[in-house]
């Protein structure tokens, strides 16, 4: 299709849909046949479907971290799984991708889960919020604090606690013991949960039947709804496309399917064969599917770049009780990779990725090698934006290859499983340098990665990474972790 000379001339608006915990097998355009995804997979058909997309790593925080700075997030040790109340971790000086949009005129905003911390100590969760996501390139957030699992239980706009009755202040508490004794947890009373905590983590104050992580009380007019979740976030992104329609606009809409808990709402609730977690996965692809949707009511498809993506890999047991193993059946979350969530090996950060341009790209699939981390450079030279160099951080400009115009992605990446522990890709070749710990991450069910000699695979030949050929190949183990060491030696940014 000819694109017309406007949108030629006219930078895109770009759209990020983000999921929470999205396996490389989760969608049916990746292979998938338990869970119905017909949205992502039409998105597919007309767009590009990567088979190579990394997030930097494979848990949340360290991901959302690249996405937004263009920086690995083991140059910020800051950038780990963080607690409901930790103070942000992105720097003030720091460049963003909302921020670098800003500079060619695009209004910006962030809807859904935030995970990168509030504040710069101990949050007021009364009064102002400062830092914020407004206070790091985005004009407007509609956010939960941090995740489903963990409290507070409530949405933050722009600045302050959405909905707080200030006759009932907000309190929140991270550590060992509820110091809000009156308030019920999942320890003290077992038998008001609609939801089992499957570990010694998620059994803390009780939200809507579900035990999270950490102790709050009060707030209560404010507390989310999770089953009305899904609709809320979604109405917020629909509602700032509509109003920045005449764009340039930027919107990263983080949503929080399949992550923990998974409570669908009354219109999913049983919709899969795969029990709750195949439910959001429904979710998640009908909300897709109707972001889509008001794009082309709105006239504007053709002048706007949506990307969907994941933060890191899939994970069945994550501490509840929800029969998600038992339930997945023949299903295979990771499809032909090894690990998931937490996971050192391809399943923890190769995810799914599809990028949907009506008339500025082909639709097709795509080998090239990417990365989240190129986000930043490469839409901002979409958006017309110069970059210095350190501003790129770790990222390149890689645009033409997101647009599916090229194969012609990364030489190299690294990737993280959790702890920061590094792994590198070149071309088809994969080195995980010898780590100490336990085979499998505990609680979960997931091969960790870790082992205590170096492991070498060959993708091009072994995808499910099973034949370990460092033994056989000791001169590129050595000039892979030369090429690790020499990337980890490169300064990052300042945080």
């Amino acid at each position: 299709m000819p694109i017309p000379p406007a949108t030629r001339q006219s930078p895109p608006n770009i759209v990020i849909i983000y999921a929470d915990d999205l396996g490389f097998g989760d969608l049916g355009c990746y292979g998938a046949s338990g869970i119905p995804t017909p949205n992502l997979d039409q998105m597919a058909a007309e767009g590009v479907r990567f088979t190579n997309f990394y997030a930097t790593a494979a848990t949340c925080t360290p991901s959302r971290y690249s996405l937004l700075t263009g920086s690995y997030p083991w140059r910020n040790p800051r950038a780990h799984i963080l607690d409901g109340d930790a103070p942000i971790i992105i720097g003030p000086d720091e460049l963003t991708l909302p921020g670098a949009l800003k500079r060619a005129g695009y209004a910006t905003s962030v809807v859904g889960k935030w995970h990168l911390g509030l504040g710069d100590g101990k949050i007021d969760w009364n009064g102002e919020i400062r830092p914020a996501p407004v206070d790091v390139g985005f004009d407007e957030s509609f956010v939960m604090a941090a995740t489903n699992d963990r409290v507070p239980s409530v949405f933050v706009k722009d600045r302050r606690v959405h909905d707080l009755d200030p006759n009932d202040p907000l309190e929140v508490f991270y550590g060992k013991e509820n110091p809000f004794p009156e308030v019920p947890t999942g320890r003290s009373h077992p038998e008001r949960l609609t939801l089992l905590h499957g570990d010694q983590q998620h059994f803390d104050t009780i939200v809507n039947g579900v035990p999270r992580i950490g102790f709050c009380r009060g707030g209560k007019a404010a507390t989310w709804d999770d089953t009305t979740m899904a609709d809320v976030f979604l109405e917020r992104a629909k509602d700032f496309i509509t109003r920045r329609q005449a764009g340039p606009f930027f919107l990263y809409l983080a949503l929080h399917q399949p992550h923990v808990p998974r409570i669908p709402s009354a219109r999913f609730k049983g919709a899969s064969a795969k029990g709750a977690r195949g439910d959001v996965i429904m979710e998640l692809d009908w909300m897709v599917g109707e972001v889509l949707a008001h794009l082309r009511a709105l006239g504007i498809a053709e002048n706007t770049v949506v990307v969907f993506s994941s933060d890191n890999g899939p994970i069945l047991l994550d501490g509840y009780q929800d029969r998600a193993d038992e339930l997945t059946g023949e299903h295979r979350p990771c499809g032909p990779l090894r690990g998931g969530k937490y996971s050192l090996f391809d399943g923890g950060t190769r995810v799914p990725t599809i990028v949907w341009a009506p008339g500025r790209v082909q639709p097709g699939e795509s080998h090239a090698l990417l990365s989240q981390l190129d986000f930043l450079a490469s839409f901002s030279h979409l958006a017309g934006v110069p970059l210095a160099e350190a501003e790129r951080a770790d990222g390149l400009q890689l645009a033409e290859a997101i647009l599916g115009k090229t194969d012609r992605g990364r030489e190299s990446l690294v990737t993280e499983g959790i702890g920061s522990k590094t792994l590198v890709r070149e071309a088809n070749w994969v080195y995980i340098p010898p780590y100490p710990g336990d085979a499998f991450v505990t609680n979960k069910a997931v091969e960790s990665g870790t082992a205590p000699e170096p492991q070498l695979y060959d993708l091009s030949a072994d995808v499910g990474q099973r034949a370990n050929l460092a033994a056989a190949q000791p001169g590129r183990v050595r000039a892979m972790g030369a090429l690790l060491e020499s990337i980890r030696a490169r300064r990052g940014p300042v945080v």
